[in-house]
């Protein structure tokens, strides 16, 4: 686990709001929309409860580049704020970072309530800032009550629906992890295939004020969804199948290509005094692609 790259440095710092660079600017017809208007007044109410992403600038000494929070770095800026709580990024590719990180998951909404609740804020005041109705607030303030926090680490940044930890609460701890760990291999993350699962749990597994369904109590419609659940996960795994030979094709002709440029012993040598780290970054990547390869090529 030693060789395991965070993708964040340890501590959340505090940034002059000036020193921190965005890509581009925002348009003002996003900032008359009401996200905006509700980010502004939570900001203002609550303070910036979900850290912006940032990079270490390598133009300008002092200097960050933001990843993820622009229009917190804007609410930020028009409430005359001087600094933003920042999480510090080792990987300055933003692309990367935006592709990788859903936009706020029902678990990041519920730490952010949780977080604004044990700052003093009420819920009244959290639902009115945040235009929701109270009793929101408090389902997902209590969210993760009886949810296992490594089911709940799993499903973090996943776009699950909240009533699926409803149907997690229905399962022991290790059936909820299990549970979790099925919805990101099948990339299925709604409340018809969590029952799907719970259908599917054995009565040991489920939690003891959980009643289970017998075999003669589930409905034709409860059927039909596990079987469209069903059909749509056979469809989605063998999209991948047909892509996975022409990316796995096109890797190799981009590796082979790679691998003749570092023949030539001007381009590796350049590489090697003033590009070390992204040397090594590469070789490894073209490591890599040959063992996919040669996986591929057993198969």
């Amino acid at each position: 686990m030693s060789n395991v790259r965070h993708g964040f440095e340890g501590k959340v710092i505090e940034v002059a709001v000036e020193r921190i660079i965005a890509s581009s600017q925002i348009s003002k017809g996003l900032l008359a929309t009401s996200k905006y208007k509700t980010i502004l007044s939570s900001i203002a109410e609550l303070g910036v409860i979900e850290p912006l992403a940032v990079f270490r600038s390598h133009r300008r000494l002092g200097d960050y580049d933001l990843l993820d929070g622009k229009l917190r770095l804007q609410a930020l800026k028009d409430l005359g704020r001087e600094t933003a709580p920042c999480m510090v990024s080792t990987d300055d590719e933003g692309f990367t970072f935006n592709r990788h990180i859903t936009r706020v998951s029902a678990v990041q909404e519920h730490k952010m309530i949780r977080a604004a609740l044990d700052k003093g804020a009420s819920e009244k005041r959290i639902a009115e800032v945040l235009r929701m109705d109270i009793r929101r607030i408090r389902e997902r303030a209590h969210l993760l009550d009886g949810i296992a926090p490594e089911a709940a680490t799993i499903l973090k940044n996943r776009q699950a629906v909240p009533r699926v930890f409803s149907v997690l609460k229905k399962m022991k701890p290790y059936r909820q992890i299990e549970a979790a760990e099925m919805m990101v291999a099948a990339n299925k993350f709604t409340a018809t295939y969590a029952d799907l699962i719970l259908i599917a749990t054995r009565a040991e597994a489920l939690a003891d004020d959980a009643k289970r369904k017998k075999k003669e109590e589930i409905s034709a419609e409860d059927l039909a969804k596990m079987e469209s659940e069903m059909e749509r996960l056979r469809q989605d795994c063998q999209a991948v199948e047909d892509e996975i030979g022409d990316t796995m094709l096109s890797l190799v002709v981009a590796k082979s290509f790679m691998a003749r440029l570092l023949r030539n012993e001007n381009i590796h040598g350049h590489l090697r005094r003033h590009h070390g780290d992204l040397l090594a970054s590469l070789v490894s990547t073209m490591d890599a692609i040959a063992a996919d390869n040669r996986v591929t090529e057993r198969e």
